[in-house]
């Protein structure tokens, strides 16, 4: 056998053997009777991130330390535990649960902020459905009208503005695809909602551009009857972007919709 050979089996034995005395000795603790040794234990566990033993000690000494000292610091670290082992439903549960018990606790600070937190982390990508995104939102508004000082608060404000541009992404994607769709009524009710809802935000330029387009788009597959406002919204549009984006990214375009709009009511008078 060769040295690079024997060294694999030698490491791959002792890794057995190390897992093996960390499984019995995890079991001893599980089987004593006596819950401090297992308080203990699970303390170790944390310590060394085998949150999964971690959690599962705290779940068997919690009902039975109930009320006590060492409830408290068993209680938030627990919440912690599925924290590091990413069950972030999980723990934002019990950090709201732990603040609600123990409201006067030097964790319960922390505790509110890591509820919100946990919260963030579970937060999807933009193209997904985002109501826990506006739960975290919420969670840590709260969390700063309580605490507008705290140590976590440019933390907390900074995790609120990106939750808010996920909101927007999310948003805008929405609008896009109803103008890709080609549901062109729908679209202008979202874009004009989307200007309400984020008037600052960094695409409400291009929402406005968007607007004018299928405004554009609808007049020109529209019956004669509706023509006519349907032309003079895009004109109404298109003198609104231009008065607020003279030098907009998309003035070009929006002008050739603009006058293809007034081409099309030249028309109209024409026919009538």
């Amino acid at each position: 056998m060769s040295k690079r050979g024997f060294f694999k089996q030698f490491s791959f034995i002792l890794i057995l053997l190390v897992t093996f005395s960390c499984h019995k000795e995890f079991r001893k603790a599980q089987k004593s009777n006596d819950w401090k040794v297992k308080y203990a234990a699970a303390f170790k566990y944390y310590e060394e991130k085998d949150f999964y033993r971690s959690i599962t000690l705290f779940e068997e000494i919690l009902p039975i330390i109930k009320g006590s000292d060492e409830a408290e610091k068993a209680n938030f670290f627990y919440a912690y535990s599925f924290f590091h082992d990413r069950q972030y439903i999980t723990s934002s549960h019990f950090f709201k649960q732990f603040y609600t018990v123990y409201s006067r606790s030097d964790y319960a600070l922390e505790a509110e902020y890591m509820h919100a937190y946990s919260l963030y982390r579970q937060s999807p990508p933009s193209r997904l459905d985002q109501s826990s995104t506006v739960e975290a939102i919420t969670a840590m508004q709260t969390f700063l009208n309580k605490y507008p000082y705290s140590e976590y608060t440019k933390k907390a404000n900074d995790i609120i503005d990106g939750l808010q541009q996920k909101l927007e992404e999310k948003a805008v994607n929405s609008a896009k695809e109803y103008h890709k769709l080609r549901r062109y009524k729908a679209a202008l009710v979202v874009f004009d909602n989307f200007k309400k809802d984020y008037p600052d935000s960094k695409y409400v330029e291009e929402i406005s551009f968007l607007e004018i387009e299928t405004a554009y788009l609808l007049a020109k597959q529209s019956t004669n009857r509706r023509q006519k406002e349907r032309y003079q919204s895009t004109i109404d549009l298109y003198l609104k972007y231009v008065d607020k984006y003279d030098k907009g990214q998309f003035i070009k375009t929006a002008e050739g919709y603009y006058e293809n709009s007034l081409d099309g009511l030249k028309k109209l008078k024409t026919k009538n």
